[in-house]
């Protein structure tokens, strides 16, 4: 699909605009997958907080910057089969920007509990739509590198809770907040490696305890506007940039710092 440019249908525009997400199977071949799964195997190896290069790892279950991981991570920068998509809903005709890039690998008892909905109000994570045009603060591509089933501790949302007006009731509930399987009207959004997961940041997610043995591998990349910021300011080195096609480059340093000359 690398060469072959998949823009929304009106489908996936309208079940995006009615959930919040859409799933694009089969987005990233296996050949890529496994290529991108080979050199997180180095990266697990690190310890909590440890460098290798401009690859963090920043907590247990995260690894950060992962852009500057190698080429199989830069084609996914701007890969064919989401990037229009992403365009569309982002509303980038000025350009977008990546904010945030990471792995997340889980192993049996983890989970992320609920968190985000458009009752927050954030412009950051905000869901826009005006005369036929999306207006998104910040879009999740979330890339599965392994099955993710029942029991592996799925990604879980609540659709349609990016135009929520109203407080889910589990946030104010630490038991169940802590169990996502519980809130009412959560749902598990099952993936093949593979298989993108998009979805608008302020509705309501989480995910699910992962119960089975072995590790749960996602990748994130999260794309809002071009005059946007990493997260937790993590810079991307000058031979990623020289490396970077003029796209690629375009998404992840789209404002170029200006001085006298």
């Amino acid at each position: 699909k690398e060469g072959k440019h998949t823009m929304p249908s009106e489908m996936e525009d309208y079940l995006f605009d009615l959930r919040g997400y859409i799933v694009i199977p089969n987005a990233i071949d296996k050949s890529l997958i496994d290529k991108i799964n080979q050199l997180v195997n180095r990266y697990v190896l690190l310890e909590t907080n440890q460098w290798k290069g401009y690859v963090h790892r920043r907590s247990k279950n995260e690894i950060q910057n992962i852009m500057e991981a190698g080429d199989p991570f830069e084609h996914l920068i701007d890969h064919a089969s989401y990037i229009d998509h992403l365009t569309r809903y982002v509303g980038g005709d000025d350009g977008l920007f990546i904010d945030e890039a990471f792995v997340n690998v889980r192993e049996s008892g983890g989970s992320t509990p609920l968190h985000s909905g458009a009752h927050k109000r954030r412009i950051r994570t905000q869901f826009r739509f005006h005369n036929n045009q999306f207006r998104c603060g910040q879009i999740n591509m979330l890339l599965a590198l392994s099955d993710i089933s029942s029991r592996d501790g799925a990604t879980m949302v609540i659709p349609s809770s990016h135009k929520s007006n109203l407080l889910h009731p589990s946030f104010q509930s630490p038991q169940t907040r802590s169990s996502l399987e519980e809130v009412a009207g959560a749902i598990e959004v099952h993936l093949q490696a593979g298989d993108v997961l998009l979805f608008v940041d302020c509705m309501a997610h989480g995910s699910a305890i992962k119960r089975t043995l072995g590790e749960r591998r996602i990748l994130i990349y999260r794309y809002g506007p071009h005059w946007g910021h990493n997260r937790y300011g993590y810079q991307s080195s000058e031979e990623l940039l020289a490396r970077l096609t003029p796209a690629r480059r375009r998404i992840v340093c789209p404002i170029s710092p200006l001085g006298p000359p």
